[in-house]
């Protein structure tokens, strides 16, 4: 097992390798100093920067249902189990890992002031050809210039972290997947916005029952597949 300072040590180099990295990206004539004679740059790329960084955090998280706070907004919690419409706002605290899941009949916009600027996760149900999707909102880049130089990074978190976000929908909205089993087996869209093109994309997931337990096949297309169009940002 990897000692803490080890793993600070990494992680500070690692934060060192991202920066010059990023310096390099944005100042081309830094790549090759005055006296380097023309010699290759055999820096590791940001590629793999990225790569590295996701694996120093370490395995997903796991959810603990103790962690989890849910807030019923629109009708009342009793009469709360229609599937359509139906939104769901998970949000985080960095320093004590709570969560808190709101759930909905409207997107509220005062929770979603600044979006692009946090990591909380929009995800609501549609109705795609007659059958019942799950769409995932996740905000990658986009106002905040910052942003764009770690979109991939925060692709990859997003991606990582996504069974957790989904585990807790399933536990914090249990009564309804109770009284409709039938969701269990809803594809899971995911739709990534981001100024990149590369990083805006839809991702197809699978069957909800699949897709929160990280089991993710090759991503589908067709019928379930989408573009950016077919399904846009909870704002």
């Amino acid at each position: 097992m990897v000692s803490m300072a080890s793993r600070n040590l990494s992680l500070t180099s690692l934060h060192r390798n991202l920066y010059n990295s990023f310096n390099c990206s944005l100042n081309p004539s830094r790549r090759h100093s005055p006296n380097s004679g023309f010699l290759p740059d055999t820096r590791p790329s940001y590629n793999t920067l990225v790569y590295q960084a996701v694996k120093l955090l370490g395995p997903p998280a796991t959810f603990y249902p103790s962690k989890l706070q849910v807030v019923f907004k629109g009708e009342e919690t009793d009469q709360f189990t229609r599937i359509l419409p139906r939104t769901y706002n998970l949000s985080h605290c960095d320093f004590t890992a709570n969560l808190t899941l709101t759930i909905s009949n409207v997107i509220h916009h005062d929770q979603l002031r600044g979006w692009y600027n946090k990591d909380d996760v929009v995800a609501r149900w549609a109705e795609v050809k007659g059958h019942m999707c799950l769409d995932v909102h996740c905000y990658v880049s986009g106002p905040n210039s910052l942003l764009d130089l770690v979109a991939e990074f925060r692709y990859y978190i997003f991606a990582k972290e996504l069974p957790l976000v989904l585990e807790a929908v399933l536990y914090g909205d249990r009564v309804l997947f109770s009284q409709h089993k039938e969701l269990m087996d809803a594809f899971v869209r995911v739709f990534f916005h981001s100024s990149s093109r590369k990083y805006n994309r839809v991702e197809c997931w699978g069957p909800l029952k699949d897709a929160a337990k990280g089991r993710v096949g090759d991503q589908m297309q067709g019928l379930f597949g989408g573009n950016m169009e077919s399904s846009t940002p909870p704002m």
